[in-house]
């Protein structure tokens, strides 16, 4: 196997670390499009669980993604260079222009280009939580997709619980749902077999 073979990897994670403009949560729209969408590393579904997870351990959400990722495809060297490929063009970056942020800090055009990625980076949150909603609301159903929405709002908004917590919460619940959801299809299908 040569390096060739992690051409994608490297590809894919340095366009993420280049591309993702504010921080973790802005460049999980980015991994998932090049994870799900262009390389099909894993399902939309195992992305949303990688997601979950990534929330629950402590440290940068976008590097723990893509030491997940490389791991999934190449195995623990996958997982270097995956993580390399990601922050290396951006630690580089950042070092070369230290130099040039304090000449720049008090420039209109520079003010103005922060301003204008600012509603691209919320639109991609937005399409990403709705298209997160509506797959809660086809596997749970319309009551708990809705139950679980205002219930993680008022743990994390109004009781300032740690977001890691609330998702080992669901997680938790989301295993003792299935177990529920098992057991009751189980004895339907047996009560519809004595019915019938």
């Amino acid at each position: 196997m040569g390096w060739k073979d992690y051409n994608g990897l490297v590809i894919g994670m340095v366009r993420t670390g280049i591309l993702g403009y504010g921080g973790g949560p802005s460049v999980i729209p980015l991994i998932r499009y090049e994870a799900v969408t262009r390389y099909k590393w894993v399902s939309d579904e195992e992305f949303g669980e990688i997601l979950a997870i990534a929330n629950a351990l402590p440290g940068p959400i976008a590097t723990k993604m893509a030491a997940y990722l490389g791991y999934k495809t190449k195995g623990v060297l996958g997982a270097i260079v995956s993580v390399l490929a990601h922050i290396l063009p951006t630690s580089i970056a950042i070092i070369a222009l230290l130099g040039s942020m304090y000449a720049l800090r008090e420039s209109k055009v520079v003010a103005g280009m922060v301003a204008a990625v600012r509603p691209v980076i919320f639109v991609m949150l937005g399409m990403m939580a709705y298209e997160f909603a509506m797959k809660a609301w086809k596997g749970l159903g319309k009551v708990f997709a809705a139950l679980f929405g205002v219930i993680a709002f008022v743990l994390l908004q109004l009781l300032d619980i740690h977001p890691g917590i609330v998702i080992a919460v669901f997680l938790g619940y989301g295993v003792f749902h299935l177990d529920l959801v098992q057991r009751f299809k189980k004895s339907k299908g047996e009560s519809d077999k004595g019915v019938s």
